[in-house]
């Protein structure tokens, strides 16, 4: 028989209500993982230690926290520690990048992680990567980021916060006018 499309990337969710019928688009996760997390390595990327002795690298989806030897980056890798660290979570991941990492949304208590981190002002939303999100949340994410930042929460209460993509360059460009 053949398949007509392929319901691990995509699904349709069909909401009955008594008045109509309505279609909800959402990504669900290409593999979800239950584990606990051994180490938290910066402000977005843990290790999930899952059935037994194996363990998978894990990089938080839909966020970019601070490098460790920038502003901010010890205390999101400390955030990051207090929300996850020994404990046990669920990672929903939706694919591995180019390092070979998962890419997932972490939740504790059915809580997202992520979220929490932009929230709190502990990272950016990573707006370049929001197709990898579903709709819902790249508004949850950006209403989410924009209140941090009006409020000064975390890293925003820093007088110019640098978005670790313009760190990483910053400091790919100074290495390349050294040689």
């Amino acid at each position: 028989m053949r398949r007509f499309f392929d319901s691990s990337f995509l699904t349709i969710i069909v909401v009955f209500t008594v008045s109509n019928l309505t279609v909800i688009p959402t990504q669900l996760s290409a593999e979800t993982f239950v584990g606990s997390v051994t180490r938290v390595s910066d402000g977005d990327t843990v290790t999930l230690q899952i059935e037994g002795s194996t363990q998978l690298k894990i990089r938080l989806s839909g966020i970019d926290a601070p490098e460790l030897d920038q502003a901010f980056g010890e205390e999101s890798k400390n955030r990051l520690i207090e929300l996850v660290g020994g404990r046990n979570i669920e990672a929903q991941c939706i694919k591995k990048d180019r390092y070979r990492r998962w890419l997932c949304k972490l939740e504790l208590d059915s809580k997202d992680v992520n979220l929490n981190l932009v929230k709190d002002g502990f990272a950016w939303w990573y707006r370049y990567y929001r197709k990898d999100q579903t709709s819902e949340d790249q508004q949850t994410y950006q209403a989410a980021e924009a209140t941090a930042k009006k409020n000064k929460l975390g890293l925003w209460g820093d007088f110019d916060p640098v978005a670790p993509w313009d760190f990483r360059r910053q400091k790919r460009d100074k290495l390349k006018r050294r040689k």
